[in-house]
């Protein structure tokens, strides 16, 4: 008996039918025409080699045009069972084109399209070696002269980046550029990842000793080793890097610690990068194709320079140089900022004995921990969310089916919903005089972080203190002044402190290309993360990606890699992707770029 097809599905299935006949036959009117007015189609490297949101008929008419002949999609086909709820009816498909296969999702309103995702798995001819297609790993029989495992591992250690240059380098070995390079290892792109600290996970080690992720653990997972199923929910900062350092091991990624780049220029004439090196004290020079910074969605700190600071006579240091409460016991701390690192440390230094103060300049959002893993994320990451079929992959895949340009209004119930269920929490807060926001627009902290990458905090314990008085308070002011054993504010008032430290963020990722290459590279990129021009320095128009990340940039042969361990999974396949296809010499024209060009 032939199996009950649903409502949905059918409406889903013939909407991809129409589409891809339309598509095939060179009609993109008809193609177009199966859009609503309002409509937005979002790329991951599939059709506009680029990532890539075209929004209305015009755009997707404009991209089409552009790029539908080389392309060459086919084959839409759903993939399981589309359902329906609320007037919207959504579904997952497979398709192909020319070079590549990928795998949508769409959004129908009647029987037209809102949304549409379509994303790249993989490379025709350049697949992963996973499952069947995995190596034997040993050769059978009688071979004089073999080689084991370990001396091959030895082999390319010991010539890769000394007598043949890598394909790829990368700046950075957190777990951006870890990440990534497992990417890259699994599709054969030989690439090294440079990593100033003694070990793989310093960068975590070293920070202090109270940090812990604040995202639950079924959002932070690496490609291909997802955390065991006995680990903590919220993992503190050494497990991490323990994790990390096991990760590079188990991938058998090229990574060079103690090493440290000192500036990197590009080689037009030969289409490759020239980076100068320090590893272990020596000096090396690698030549790859392309360089990706993966230094973290930030720059370098932002350590503001206050009149007197040179005059101050306790201990004064920027939050990623704070090595915890312990020593601090009985000390007067004032810690200048309101955001997760603030609270993470005035909570650190309290525990241990220390009179602490925090400065709060402008508002922060707050939210409590067990509500945002309850509504904002438990739908999508969370062990129901396993039992009801949702893997971490496809959860990434739901999350980037939302363009951003409409991600604020799927965003503002729920945070409407938090305010209310956590009333009395926010009151106590405003009742201790802390100064409290929900975004600019009410879509709360996701939001926050894609657009500015601050000005927030997920309470794990600190915001009681700040509201029951154990962390003393001063908002609504700034610094005007550091003195001798003070912290000097606008209000006239003035704070004795023996320890200062300043919790106030970070600069653009592009600050590193600044350094590392040069400022006229740097502007010519523009600014990395938030939404705007990605070629301008001020933000410019929405231009429904962030800024530079995981895409093309305005100089050949750089890119950048960053975000939290989501979006450092998440992303990584794409940009590994795009990498692999340029070594292949397969990759097509970008699309939505101006005056971008690859080698191959």
């Amino acid at each position: 008996m032939d199996a009950i097809v649903s409502q949905p599905s059918l409406i889903v299935t013939g909407w991809l039918d129409r589409f891809g006949a339309a598509l095939e036959r060179g009609d993109i009117a008809g193609a177009v025409a199966l859009f609503a007015a309002d409509c937005y189609w979002r790329d991951l490297v599939t059709f506009t080699w680029n990532i890539k949101t075209v929004e209305g008929r015009d755009q997707i008419t404009d991209m089409l045009s552009t790029v539908l002949a080389d392309i060459a999609p086919r084959h839409f086909i759903i993939e399981g069972e589309a359902s329906e709820a609320g007037g919207v009816t959504e579904g997952w498909f497979t398709f192909e084109t020319a070079t590549a296969r990928g795998r949508g999702h769409i959004r129908l309103q009647a029987g037209l399209c809102w949304t549409l995702l379509t994303t790249m798995t993989e490379l025709k001819g350049f697949e992963e070696p996973r499952g069947a297609a995995r190596p034997m790993g040993a050769a059978h029989g009688v071979q004089p002269g073999r080689k084991s495992w370990l001396d091959e591992r030895q082999d390319e250690a010991a010539s890769l980046g000394i007598t043949e240059q890598p394909y790829c380098v990368i700046i950075g070995g957190g777990q951006g550029g870890i990440a990534l390079g497992a990417r890259l290892r699994r599709l054969g792109v030989p690439t090294i990842i440079l990593e100033k600290n003694e070990r793989a996970g310093d960068s975590w080690r070293k920070r202090y000793k109270s940090l812990c992720l604040h995202d639950p653990v079924w959002y932070d997972h690496l490609p291909y080793l997802p955390f065991p199923d006995h680990w903590p929910v919220f993992s503190p900062k050494d497990k991490i890097g323990d994790w990390l350092e096991s990760y590079v091991k188990i991938m058998e990624l090229n990574y060079w610690t103690h090493t440290e780049a000192q500036s990197a220029r590009y080689d037009d004439a030969a289409g490759t990068w020239v980076i100068e090196v320090l590893r272990n004290g020596a000096p090396i020079t690698l030549r790859p194709q392309h360089l990706v910074l993966a230094t973290g969605v930030s720059g370098f700190p932002n350590v503001p320079s206050y009149p007197g600071h040179e005059t101050f006579l306790g201990e004064q240091h920027h939050s990623s140089r704070h090595p915890g409460g312990e020593a601090y016991a009985g000390k007067r701390a004032v810690v200048i900022g309101s955001n997760n690192s603030a609270h993470d440390i005035c909570a650190g230094l309290w525990e241990h004995g220390a009179d602490v103060t925090m400065v709060q300049r402008s508002s922060t959002h707050i939210a409590r921990s067990d509500t945002l893993m309850d509504l904002a994320l438990g739908g999508l990451y969370s062990e129901q969310a396993l039992a009801n079929g949702i893997t971490t992959d496809k959860a990434d895949l739901i999350f980037a089916s939302i363009p951003y340009r409409i991600m604020a209004e799927f965003q503002k119930p729920v945070y409407a919903e938090m305010k209310r269920r956590d009333a009395d929490f926010y009151a106590r807060l405003e009742q201790a005089g802390f100064m409290l926001d929900f975004g600019d627009d009410g879509s709360g902290l996701f939001m926050k972080y894609l657009r500015r990458g601050s000005g927030y905090y997920i309470d794990v314990g600190a915001s009681d203190l700040v509201a029951n008085g154990s962390i003393k308070l001063k908002s609504g002011v700034s610094v005007t002044a550091i003195k001798p054993h003070a912290v000097a504010l606008s209000d006239g008032s003035e704070l004795p402190a023996d320890l200062i430290v300043y919790a106030t963020g970070y600069g653009s990722m592009n600050g590193w290309a600044a350094k590392l290459i040069s400022q006229e590279v740097a502007d010519k990129v523009g600014k990395c993360w938030g939404f705007g021009s990605d070629t301008t320095k001020d933000p410019g128009p929405f231009e429904g990606e962030l800024r530079n990340m995981w895409k093309p940039t305005q100089q050949d042969g750089l890119w950048f890699h960053g975000g939290n361990l989501h979006q450092s999974r998440h992303y990584s396949l794409y940009l590994a992707l795009q990498l692999k296809a340029r070594m292949a010499g397969i990759a097509g024209s970008v699309y939505g770029r101006q005056a971008v060009h690859h080698r191959a």
